[in-house]
């Protein structure tokens, strides 16, 4: 897989929210709309969400647990070299 996008973000309104990307799987498929977040652990990704009718937000794009970590090590490597 590939990160196509990322878009850092400078002044964030909750500063925890760092930065936007998108990424294509090994099949060529295009999911937009992750994001970067700066948790108490440390940067983290999340996937897009949409609101419920409860009002919580819940995932749209759900990943395998190998996939999402990978994804995660190439989304934050490739954040820390475009800041």
């Amino acid at each position: 897989m590939k990160i196509l996008r990322i878009n850092p973000l400078q002044n964030s309104q909750d500063g925890k929210l760092v930065a936007f990307f998108d990424f294509e799987t090994n099949d060529g498929i295009v999911i937009k709309g992750f994001k970067i977040v700066n948790g108490t652990n440390g940067l983290f990704i999340a996937g897009p969400s949409e609101k419920g009718k409860d009002g919580k937000y819940y995932d749209s794009v759900i990943l395998p647990k190998e996939m999402k970590e990978e994804l995660q090590k190439n989304a934050i490597d490739s954040y820390h070299q475009k800041v």
